[in-house]
């Protein structure tokens, strides 16, 4: 059996100002955006370039219980973890951009990571992972 993840839906108050953030601050490419009139929705899926892996479903909440999960999907938990392959390029990068990070950089025995926040405060980890994780999650 082959299974994998194909999709995270991560609720947004707004669809464009979520594809701005995403693009303009990490980078990520806009996979597909596509109109759904009868359900007054967008399926808005992004990605980091390049990832071969699973992509954010940008679910635009759209009753009031949703959005009180907006930026607490996780209950103050990190949610997503963004790997990289230069740490400290994208770290340098994402400080000129203003991204929040909540937690500095901090080399662990599994690679350098630093916890940042999205623009609606769900908590991320940036991480290099270290050549032992590599060859271990491969």
């Amino acid at each position: 059996m082959k299974q994998s993840i194909a999709h995270i839906a991560l609720i947004v108050r707004d669809y464009d100002e979520a594809i701005d953030f995403y693009t303009k601050k990490l980078h990520f490419t806009v996979l597909q955006d596509i109109p759904q009139p009868e359900q007054n929705k967008r399926w808005v899926l992004v990605a980091p370039p390049n990832s071969k892996g699973c992509s954010l479903l940008l679910a635009r909440a759209s009753k009031s219980e949703q959005e009180a999960y907006i930026g607490r999907q996780t209950g103050g938990r990190v949610f997503l973890f963004l790997e990289t392959d230069d740490f400290w390029r994208d770290y340098k990068d994402m400080q000129s951009k203003e991204i929040n990070f909540i937690r500095e950089p901090k080399e662990q025995s599994y690679g350098t990571v630093a916890v940042f926040e999205d623009l609606y405060g769900n908590l991320w980890d940036l991480v290099q992972w270290s050549e032992v994780m590599k060859n271990e999650q491969h």
